[in-house]
């Protein structure tokens, strides 16, 4: 089977290689331009760019990939199948007409849940026990497609996005290749989409990041693990924007009002909250890297009594 493979960051290096480790046919692999990164601003090259180096497959990066230089391009290959992984542009119809099979998408989260642009993301801050990936056909809409293939997950009461993004990814690869195997056979069923149940995970932005104290110490505690490690929940200290990036919630019982440090000690800053405290244990002020409190602590100190905003 002839497969043409759209994906730009690391989520989508996964899958890129179990499709080639499976021996299927993979003539071009598309993905974003490079683009400048970091504070010198050199042109990165996207993940996937760099792994189909790896596996000397041919790389196409059009900054608009429904242009007519693109069309004519996949025309002249005749893909059996376009995969697309977090490519980070919207198909027109013309380019999800074109293949045999269609265009398959691997989107991580059990849909019709959590439709768009940052599921792992969401279903964390929003306290899910459990997710997952989904293969789907893909159509005009955002994640609206047909269902292929589900496999669920349990969410780890601590793990941040970072980590789930990291489990998912593998996930996903292997249902993909599982997905592509049962559409080869003729033996793949598509599940329609329930519209009315359908919830949507918006992309993110810095501002999101914002703690508001007067939330539960779990609802906060889910904000941290859910925006680990981008873009971080944070607070602002002496007109200082502190991120945060581990946190635990503490039952016991502290007088404080809510937003107030009500203890710090090597085991973390203690925050009043509307229900229970939150402990920050981990935390980044501004140019200084990321450190534990206890480490903190070691040359600076953190008053008890002041109100976090």
């Amino acid at each position: 089977m002839k497969v043409v493979f759209m994906g730009t960051p690391d989520f989508a290096v996964p899958t890129l290689k179990r499709i080639h480790e499976s021996k299927y046919n993979i003539p071009l692999v598309i993905t974003q331009p490079d683009r400048p990164k970091g504070r010198g601003k050199k042109l990165a090259s996207p993940p996937v760019k760099v792994e189909a180096e790896k596996l000397g497959i041919k790389v196409f990066q059009p900054e608009n990939v429904n242009t007519k230089e693109t069309i004519e391009l996949l025309e002249s290959i005749s893909p059996d199948v376009i995969v697309v992984v977090a490519y980070g542009q919207i198909l027109k119809e013309e380019i999800l007409n074109l293949p045999k099979y269609g265009c398959i998408n691997v989107h991580a989260s059990l849909l019709p849940y959590y439709r768009g642009a940052a599921p792992i993301n969401w279903a964390i801050i929003n306290g899910e026990k459990k997710t997952g990936i989904t293969t789907m056909y893909m159509d005009k809409g955002l994640d609206t497609g047909d269902m292929l293939l589900k496999k669920e997950i349990l969410i780890g009461e601590n793990e941040t996005a970072g980590q789930l993004h990291d489990r998912l990814k593998e996930i996903g690869a292997e249902l993909l290749v599982e997905t592509l195997h049962y559409i080869e056979k003729g033996q793949i069923e598509r599940t329609p989409q329930d519209n009315s149940i359908a919830t949507y995970a918006p992309i993110l932005n810095k501002s999101i990041g914002n703690i508001n104290w007067e939330k539960t110490a779990v609802e906060i505690h889910n904000l941290v693990r859910g925006l680990n490690p981008w873009p971080c929940a944070y607070f602002e200290y002496n007109s200082m924007k502190v991120k945060v990036f581990v946190t635990e919630v503490c039952k016991e019982t502290k007088e404080g009002n809510i937003g107030q440090v009500v203890k710090v000690n090597n085991e973390g800053i203690y925050v009043s909250t509307a229900k229970d405290c939150l402990v920050i244990k981990e935390l980044q002020f501004p140019n200084k890297k990321r450190m534990k409190v206890s480490e903190y602590l070691k040359g600076n100190e953190f008053p008890t009594g002041i109100i976090l905003k």
